[in-house]
């Protein structure tokens, strides 16, 4: 048996419950990326605070390395937060720092109202001497607002506002501008918007909400018409013309299109429907293995191998192979360096192989 398998079972003279990347961890300040310390939403912040006084800007994914912080990067802090890991809730970066730091987010961009839409007109066109349109660029400089976001979320009823509109018939209605050319009053609406109103082109910019039990309704017809349950790569969806599994999975992680984010299509099935998420499966314990062998020896006569299948007992979907590869590879809450044969000869050595012969 190797050192790790041997730390973890307590043979050859060492105490066990223990591994190798615990012991360098312990002896040598190894980073053991099997249990790596919690994290705290102050304590994340103040990394960000020292970027930000450092460098003049705020870290991203791609920031690198923490420098308060050895061995820590903001792209494993970006993860933790993503999954709601090492004590952090599920968030991301970028919306931590917009939350909690005023960072403008695309995706978390503050509401807006007409009354302070036709406020900002009137500024420009006191300002300027005419009014604004979609290409006028910035409104205001401290928030990175400008006429074209305001006139993507006029049409598309995004941001508080009601939607399939533009900026041009918003000042037309309340501050009696005239459109002088029809071409004035196209140029006001998105690109793509105009697609969509005039050609039924999808308007990607301004997608449909999104619900999960919109979601799981498609994923049960999905199944009840060809008995499996949908995947991110499983294409369009029948019962909704134009999304598709990629699409709605990509809202479900990033939190889009209404839907909280954090999530996934695995998840969301595992959750709700419980599907086995073969991404992220539930961790293990020695303790819950050694049950489950006791289980399947009581009704066999005979001891689990890598090979017996399904596990009866198991409520998961789980198997015999999928626990000896998480014990080999050191996955799923194991120690690792280790299989199914050395741990079940270290803790249940009364189970034989197979049953004796009949007399």
């Amino acid at each position: 048996m190797g050192i790790d398998g041997a730390l973890t079972m307590g043979q050859r003279g060492l105490p066990g419950h223990s591994s190798l990347p615990q012991l360098l961890a312990q002896y040598r300040g190894v980073r053991n990326i099997q249990r790596l310390p919690r994290l705290s939403l102050r304590q994340v912040l103040r990394w960000a605070d020292a970027v930000h006084k450092r460098a003049g800007r705020w870290p991203t994914i791609t920031s690198g390395p923490v420098e308060e912080m050895p061995g820590e990067t903001w792209s494993s802090i970006n993860t933790a937060l993503l999954f709601g890991r090492r004590g952090l809730p599920k968030s991301t970066l970028a919306q931590l720092l917009a939350t909690r730091r005023g960072l403008r987010h695309r995706l978390l961009l503050p509401r807006l109202t007409k009354q302070q839409i036709l406020r900002w007109s009137d500024e420009y066109h006191d300002r300027m001497g005419h009014w604004p349109n979609r290409r006028s660029g910035t409104v205001d400089p401290a928030t990175g607002e400008t006429w074209a976001t305001i006139s993507d979320a006029l049409y598309a009823g995004s941001r508080g506002l009601p939607g399939r509109t533009s900026l041009a018939a918003l000042l037309a209605e309340h501050r009696g501008v005239r459109n002088k050319q029809p071409i004035e009053a196209a140029e006001s609406l998105p690109p793509l918007a105009l697609l969509a109103e005039h050609r039924g082109v999808r308007n990607k910019q301004a997608l449909p909400s999104l619900t999960i039990r919109q979601i799981l309704v498609w994923a049960d017809a999905v199944y009840c018409r060809t008995g499996d349950w949908p995947r991110r790569d499983s294409g369009p969806i029948a019962e909704a013309p134009g999304e598709t599994w990629d699409g709605v999975s990509a809202a479900l992680t990033k939190g889009l299109r209404g839907l909280p984010g954090g999530s996934s299509l695995p998840r969301l099935l595992a959750a709700r429907r419980g599907i086995r998420n073969r991404v992220a499966p539930p961790t293990l314990t020695i303790k819950q293995i050694v049950g489950w062998a006791d289980a399947h020896y009581e009704a066999t006569g005979r001891r689990p191998t890598a090979s017996s299948g399904i596990i009866a007992d198991a409520t998961d979907q789980e198997t015999w192979r999928a626990i000896d590869n998480a014990l080999r590879a050191g996955r799923r809450g194991l120690p690792g360096n280790s299989s199914l044969a050395q741990l079940l000869d270290a803790y249940r050595r009364r189970l034989p192989t197979r049953v004796a012969p009949d007399d």
